[in-house]
């Protein structure tokens, strides 16, 4: 009888799609773990294109991407046809086994990147692939010890958790040892100075190596790193700091390795945004972006680095690693990459974005900063622009509004930066979408500001 009752209760809750929105969220409420803030008191129905549909009808505009990865947009043509296409004829297998779509990508990734980045291990998520780069570095170099910015992202499992320093590290005990923390170098809040009040980040990166040194065992084994630190922010470092840093990592025996998330493929205006800084990192990662919306990930090196691995014994071997039916995916990401030029369009629409956004900004004194590059735009609110103060409050205030005008916005708030608005549109995004999401924007941010 027992069984009988809980295979209705299973029944009735798979068909209650339709109950009330009072139904949903107190299902919610009793049964999902809360595992970042609160949830979006949004019922999402459907997602197509720039918009996500709420049950009460809602057209809703995505300036994320969905969290960051959906760029080709929700339900692209392209991709719903691979994914009914690959999963009607194989979707998973043994990890121990190949398949066409697997090999296919992992040769057409290294082809769109420079050499020696030719090999490739296909995983699910960016914790995932940044947590195999760290095993390989360790494992090649036989060290242990990982330097990370200090308002990195990089996952949260172990190893890719321990080199995150934006948030999450504490009540969880001790995260692996020997990582370490270097100051990101932030034009907009500079903690070195030239003369004339400029980041001087060549002496704030000599201190910070200085200070790496000093706390080593000698065990340094890679630097893991992105280029535009997104969840820290949206800051890019300066022309001229990675190969700096790639210089130090180099004198000291250290891989780097970049994480490249959200800011490859495309999406800052160039395939990979470490090709402004002429450096070609020893292993690269890659996620969010590679699936457009799926779990897709990937750690490309060299043959070299992969065959010392592989003589140490590498071990990586997952459930859903070399998948058939997310490569698949992956080709076709790269299939309507190439074939719209995704890449051009990602550097003009980024103008037109970048454009709106400093028009903004000379009727917003609380607009402190906008930085980044293509469709990876940060605007930082300040509620001072002399002294550059900030408010939690007020980010908070302007991502309500945004949201209840029809806008999804991302803000990141860390200690000493008060809101810092993440825009990632999908690349396929039109002009007159992006000037919507901008009206939307500015609106939010006068109605807000002006009751300040």
């Amino acid at each position: 009888m027992a069984a009988e009752t809980r295979t209705s209760t299973v029944h009735t809750a798979h068909t209650a799609h339709t109950a009330p929105d009072s139904t949903f969220w107190s299902d919610a409420d009793r049964h999902l773990v809360r595992y970042g803030g609160g949830f979006t008191r949004e019922i999402i129905e459907r997602a197509a294109g720039s918009f996500v549909y709420t049950a009460d009808g809602r057209e809703i505009l995505d300036f994320t991407s969905g969290q960051m990865s959906a760029i080709l947009g929700h339900s692209h043509p392209a991709i719903v046809e691979t994914v009914q296409r690959q999963v009607a004829t194989l979707d998973h297998l043994y990890s121990g086994m190949l398949s066409r779509p697997v090999v296919d990508l992992a040769r057409r990734l290294a082809e769109t990147l420079p050499a020696p980045l030719d090999k490739a291990l296909l995983l699910t998520t960016g914790a995932e692939s940044n947590e195999a780069a760290i095993r390989m570095a360790k494992l090649v170099t036989g060290k242990h010890e990982i330097v990370s910015f200090a308002r990195s992202w990089h996952g949260m499992t172990q190893a890719a958790a321990s080199a995150t320093y934006s948030t999450g590290r504490k009540g969880y005990g001790p995260s692996a040892p020997g990582n370490f923390a270097i100051p990101v170098p932030n034009p907009y809040r500079p903690d070195y100075t030239t003369p004339d009040g400029e980041l001087d980040w060549r002496r704030q990166l000599d201190f910070a190596f200085d200070l790496i040194d000093a706390q080593s065992t000698g065990s340094l084994a890679a630097c893991l790193v992105e280029p535009i630190l997104s969840s820290g922010g949206v800051i890019e470092p300066p022309p001229g700091y990675f190969a700096a840093l790639q210089r130090k990592c180099r004198e000291r025996g250290m891989l780097l390795i970049l994480d490249e998330a959200q800011t490859g493929l495309c999406r800052t205006g160039t395939w990979y945004a470490f090709e402004r800084d002429g450096v070609v990192p020893d292993i690269l990662t890659l996620s969010k972006t590679l699936g457009a919306g799926l779990p897709l990930a990937a750690v490309l090196t060299s043959a070299e680095i992969e065959q010392e691995a592989y003589d140490r014994g590498f071990l990586f071997f997952t459930t859903h690693v070399s998948d058939p039916l997310v490569a698949a995916v992956g080709n076709t990401v790269l299939d309507v990459l190439t074939k719209d030029r995704l890449d051009e369009r990602a550097r003009r629409l980024g103008t037109f974005l970048r454009t709106g956004l400093a028009d903004m900004a000379t009727r917003h004194e609380v607009i402190g900063d906008i930085r980044g590059r293509g469709l990876l735009a940060g605007l930082e609110l300040v509620v001072d622009r002399e002294t550059k103060r900030s408010s939690d409050k007020l980010g908070a205030q302007v991502t309500r509004r945004c949201l209840e005008l029809g806008l999804h916005m991302n803000i990141v708030q860390l200690p000493g930066m008060g809101g810092v608005f993440r825009i990632a549109p999908p690349l396929t995004a039109t002009e007159d979408e992006l000037a919507l999401g901008l009206s939307i924007l500015d609106t939010a941010i006068g109605e807000v500001s002006a009751k300040l």
